[in-house]
């Protein structure tokens, strides 16, 4: 028994004439806004709040950034703009800057407790640190 496949099914379906049902509503919401502002608005403030209302309806109906719609561009720049940014900044050496020397620290002026044989032997037993390239490494162990 064969079945057949569905195949385009990341097309949208054409449902209101030429437009998909995305389309439409965007077109729809767009005119349905510029019709109510159009009669409750002056005339001449009008057309200037109605003309960016109907790019936008063009844009997220009919306009595509790199292949996706614009709605997602839009959804974007809106997450961008209202969350917290954190920015760390972190300094890299440029081919012509020299680096800054940093002085060597003096180790004769410090003081550290000198070790014995023993208690050298018995701190190393006690962290269990071996030499692992050391064939003879367990030959002091008991």
């Amino acid at each position: 028994m064969k079945y057949e496949l569905p195949q385009f099914i990341n097309i949208e379906d054409k449902i209101f004439g030429p437009f998909t049902f995305r389309q439409f509503v965007y077109l729809a919401g767009g005119a349905g806004a510029s019709y109510v502002l159009w009669k409750l608005l002056p005339s001449v403030m009008a057309v200037v709040i109605i003309l960016p209302i109907i790019a936008l309806a063009l844009a997220l109906a009919f306009y595509k950034v790199n292949g996706r719609p614009f709605i997602d561009m839009l959804q974007a720049a809106v997450g961008h703009a209202f969350k917290s940014k954190f920015y760390l900044w972190q300094h890299k050496q440029l081919p012509g800057e020299t680096p800054k020397k940093q002085e060597p620290q003096n180790l004769d002026q410090q003081v550290t407790a000198p070790l014995g044989d023993s208690r050298l032997r018995h701190i190393a037993w006690n962290l269990d640190i071996l030499d692992m390239d050391d064939p003879n490494a367990n030959r002091d162990r008991k």
